[in-house]
């Protein structure tokens, strides 16, 4: 089901590598909706928190063993991007809430270099954050056959103030990330 929904909307995907940044005429349609998740501090974290910045989104879990260590580690780069700059912020989904705890998030996020108040790693009920990965156009599900028990992109979705994608990146790939932040300098000029 999740499936079908990216590929029906397919033609709208803005699958960025290293190309010139252009925004997209469906993105500017379609907005984020409204979302209500849990951070790793125990603090909750909704749309508002977002409203008028950029953000970075993307899907994971803690426990992953085949892309999200690379992820993690050009969210690294995006972060130390921006570090001083409160316009940017990272928000990074769990798809495993059964598993990912406020603790387990908290101490993953001290491995990994999270900085609060800048990227937050959130759970909530699962259904949620399956059907808002929908509104982000990526796959996130379980999958028993999938090695870790779950199914994902590796995407990260760019979202400007107005909550609207401004473009889709190879999250796994550092020549993809380094485009998404050349992609935010651009934006945060205009």
């Amino acid at each position: 089901m999740i499936l079908d929904h990216i590929k029906k909307k397919e033609s709208e995907v803005n699958v960025i590598a290293n190309s010139q940044f252009q925004i997209r005429k469906e993105f500017t349609e379609n907005t984020i909706p409204d979302f209500r998740f849990i951070n790793q501090f125990g603090e909750e974290v909704t749309q508002a928190e977002f409203d008028g910045r950029m953000y970075v989104a993307d899907f994971f879990f803690t426990t992953c063993p085949t892309i999200c260590p690379a992820m993690a580690g050009n969210k690294i780069r995006i972060q130390e991007a921006f570090k001083n700059n409160s316009e940017v912020l990272i928000l990074s989904h769990s798809i495993d809430p059964r598993s990912d705890s406020i603790p387990k998030l908290k101490s993953y996020g001290e491995d990994v270099g999270a900085l609060k108040g800048k990227w937050h790693l959130v759970t909530g009920v699962r259904e949620e954050i399956y059907e808002i990965a929908k509104e982000y156009y990526v796959t996130a599900q379980e999958d028993e056959l999938a090695k870790g028990s779950f199914i994902h992109d590796g995407s990260f979705i760019l979202v400007d103030g107005e909550r609207h994608i401004r473009g889709i990146y190879d999250g796994t790939d550092l020549g993809s990330t380094e485009v998404l932040i050349n992609d935010i300098k651009s934006l945060l000029e205009k």
